[in-house]
């Protein structure tokens, strides 16, 4: 005896739940916040002794200044370079036993951020990244040029940048503002 099976169609919602869980889980990647380090280099460096190595070496106490400047600058779409300028004066009496330079640069790729967590990203993260780049030369520049080691300490940049932040928020509320009534007087 021969039975015949007959075959319901099955649940479409669960089907069209399926479908709409893709595309969910498709856009989502779609917007996922991407971030890479496509290069870091060296873009300029500089070691200056002016006194030359008229510097007693054994009570070597000197007085260090160290000078730190970030900026950034979009080279294409979710492609920016990020440099980090250090520049580090040891003093000696008065006078400078010692001046480095350096320009560290890196280029990354960020891409699905919103515009506050950008420039969080471009300034803290990146330099942060670049930071330790840029105290090694530092440091191996200062020990070539026949000095004790010079250790940069670690820096927090998001802290220098919440600092920023708040400086630039106090100019802002600190600027009087102008109307048009006023500028037509």
């Amino acid at each position: 005896m021969a039975t015949k099976e007959t075959q319901t169609p099955k649940n479409t919602t669960a089907t069209s739940d399926t479908a709409n869980a893709e595309t969910t889980t498709t856009e989502q990647q779609a917007v996922r916040p991407e971030f890479g380090i496509q290069q870091v280099l060296v873009k300029d460096v500089s070691f200056e002794t002016p006194l030359g190595y008229q510097l007693p070496i054994q009570n070597w106490q000197p007085e260090i200044d160290v000078e730190l400047n970030a900026g950034t600058s979009k080279l294409a779409d979710n492609l920016y370079q990020v440099q980090l300028a250090i520049t580090v004066t040891a003093k000696w009496e008065d006078k400078t036993a010692f001046l480095v330079e350096v320009k560290q640069v890196g280029i990354f790729g960020i891409k699905n951020f919103s515009d506050p967590q950008l420039h969080r990203m471009l300034g803290s993260y990146c330099p942060g990244i670049l930071f330790p780049y840029a105290r090694e030369l530092i440091s191996d520049m200062v020990m070539r040029g026949g000095f004790p080691p010079l250790y940069l300490a670690p820096i927090n940049f998001d802290v220098l940048y919440e600092q920023q932040l708040q400086k630039q928020q106090a100019e802002q509320q600190q600027q009087p503002i102008t109307t048009t009534s006023e500028i037509e007087q």
